[in-house]
């Protein structure tokens, strides 16, 4: 069966109306979709005005708690995901929020599809149902993924046997040889004309090496009927003729798999074994109307902040003893073993008697970077921020609240007496937002004149080329802090 495919923005307002055209199904059908996708998470619902249909962020105060009916018009729904949707025969093809100019972005999804694996893989790996009777748990397309991914990496499943062979090419078994072969004595030395050896093979008819191999064989092929092989830029594999019935009844099948785990100890094949049950337990494919899969990710701003903290020049983890520094405080220092440890956490005292507790969180920076550039040393805070930030003459959209500005200051206060023990002069503070240009492009600055007696530097705003980011990201690469032009 052909899967319908289409593409939806993250964050953007949708009326019940407007996905009923996008799904092409009947208002009914539409409804049972959007509340499958409520119970994931992955929608949300918000008053239909004229103020939502112009915002890009969703705020909790902003969430509707009300069931979707037929025909409604009083709510618009909100995407909360970035990634990829299969169900009702459909796939729904979710993109990051700040994409305006191409309403069908496959090469921008495929990057970034491909980032979100290297945040996070362990967040696509599935619960087992034979570990659950829950059959919401299951995510065929998940499954499919990963047995691809690690077939590529390790090959087929694989039992081997020992086979004794005389004079053969494997480890002398001295003890059968000895008892078991004719001995010539000369000089009153033992000769053995025929040694008895053992050599370790592979048994290419062993029963689950097989049925990984059919089920290998026809995850590559759904996956390629839905066009998911490019997406996913992963390869399929046609190595087997055979099909999962050969092997047997459901039943059967999982007494199989389930008599191998209790044998098998070998971390891989334990939890390959357990993948293998999950999928034969179920017994879906991706284009069935019940069928609900899904592969991404519902916090795409941390997503953005990896990307971010690992492709700039962050030392927050950088013990100070080994920082560049134009004095060295290296004694005064000595016993921190990171620079965010310099940090103050909040002192909480009691007024009548004499203790006080300190907390155990405080302020945390998204990256903090030391530089030195022709001696003139510069330290540098930088905040991810996950926002569609537009600002021009006619508009500002999308902007940080009051609580992060209030927060950046505060991280340079943070640093305020290390950086001045430390004869750091070249404060910089900035918010760093994604881009769906090609070049980076700079934002002008927010300030609180409140705060200018504390002589603290405005926080500067960067539009950073996401495509860029991500591709410094897959192939860790460092940018310079320099290139940000602060």
């Amino acid at each position: 069966m052909k899967m319908r495919s289409l593409y939806l923005r993250e964050y953007q307002r949708y009326s019940q109306a407007e996905l009923v055209r996008k799904f092409n199904v009947n208002e009914s059908e539409t409804v049972k979709i959007l509340k499958k996708l409520k119970e994931y998470g992955i929608l949300k619902a918000v008053k239909n005005s004229d103020l939502q249909k112009n915002l890009s962020e969703l705020q909790d105060n902003e969430i509707e708690i009300a069931d979707v009916e037929v025909g409604e018009n009083e709510y618009l729904y909100v995407f909360t995901y970035v990634g990829v949707i299969t169900l009702h025969s459909m796939i729904i093809k979710i993109f990051p929020k700040y994409i305006f100019n191409d309403s069908a972005p496959y090469k921008e999804l495929k990057q970034v599809l491909k980032v979100i694996k290297k945040y996070d893989s362990k967040e696509q790996i599935i619960r087992m149902l034979n570990e659950t009777t829950d059959s919401t748990a299951f995510n065929l397309l998940a499954v499919m993924l990963y047995l691809l991914n690690d077939y590529h990496e390790y090959g087929p499943y694989t039992n081997s046997e020992d086979i004794i062979e005389t004079n053969g090419v494997g480890d002398i078994l001295w003890d059968k040889t000895i008892n078991e072969t004719f001995t010539l004595i000369s000089k009153n030395r033992p000769y053995y004309p025929d040694l008895q050896t053992k050599k370790c093979v592979n048994n290419d008819f062993d029963y689950f090496k097989r049925l990984h191999e059919a089920i290998i064989t026809k995850s590559s092929k759904e996956l390629e009927q839905a066009e998911f092989l490019d997406l996913f830029d992963i390869l399929g594999e046609d190595i087997s003729d055979e099909v999962i019935e050969d092997f047997g009844e459901q039943a059967y099948i999982l007494e199989r798999i389930n008599k191998e785990l209790s044998v098998q100890f070998n971390t891989r094949k334990q939890l390959l074994l357990k993948t293998m049950y999950a999928y034969i337990f179920n017994q879906g494919i991706l284009a069935d109307e019940d069928s609900f899969s899904m592969y991404g990710t519902s916090s795409f701003n941390l997503v953005w902040e990896k990307v971010c903290v690992e492709v700039l020049n962050n030392q927050l983890n950088t013990p100070p003893k080994n920082l560049e520094l134009p004095i060295n405080l290296a004694d005064k220092y000595k016993d921190y073993s990171s620079l965010i440890e310099i940090i103050e956490k909040p002192n909480w005292k009691n007024f009548n008697e004499s203790y006080s507790k300190k907390s155990d969180k405080t302020l945390i920076p998204d990256i903090v970077s030391i530089g030195n550039s022709s001696d003139n040393y510069q330290f540098t805070i930088l905040d991810a921020k996950y926002y569609n930030f537009r600002f021009s003459r006619e508009r500002l959209t999308g902007q940080p609240g009051i609580e992060s500005i209030t927060k950046q200051y505060l991280y340079q206060l943070a640093f305020q007496e290390f950086t001045q023990e430390h004869g750091i002069s070249n404060i910089k503070n900035c918010f760093l937002f994604p881009t769906e240009e090609d070049r980076m492009k700079s934002k002008g600055y927010v300030e609180m004149q409140m705060l200018a007696n504390l002589d603290l530097s405005p926080i500067q705003n960067r539009m950073l080329p996401a495509t860029k980011m991500y591709d410094f990201y897959l192939r860790n690469i460092k940018l310079p802090i320099s290139k940000l032009c602060l």
